[in-house]
Parts: C-alpha cells; structure tokens; sequence
C-alpha cells in the first residue's frame, strides 16, 4: 500500500485544498484524492508540483508499507 501524507503536510503548513489547488494549478479533484488517500493513480507532474510547493522529496510525500 502507498500512503500519502499530503493531509499532514498541509496541516504543517496550514493550508487547505483549495490552497494547494491554487498554488500547484492541480484540480481540486486531484488534491482531495490525495488528501483523502483514495487515489488510484496519479501524474508524475501532480507529483512534482506538490513537491516543490512542499520544497520535499518524493519520499516525504508517499511512502510504500506494508
């Protein structure tokens, strides 16, 4: 299973879904599915806007357990 951790890292930084959308340009659609970890697949350039709006790597972002 690949956990997001979207949800907290927009708690860190206080912000909301329609925050991110904004900043990243993503849907809200898309932000939501991740937030809410129901995702079933995802664009690599979603992957990389979260990532240098969040200044983390991948790994901080999604995690693969068991």
């Amino acid at each position: 299973m690949i956990r997001c951790h979207l949800a907290r890292m927009m708690g860190e930084h206080k912000m909301r879904i329609a925050d991110v959308a904004r900043a990243t340009g993503l849907s809200r659609a898309t932000v939501t599915l991740l937030y809410k970890e129901t995702a079933q697949k995802v664009d690599l350039e979603a992957i990389e806007k979260l990532c240098r709006l969040f200044e983390c790597q991948i790994g901080d972002l999604l995690e693969l357990t068991k």
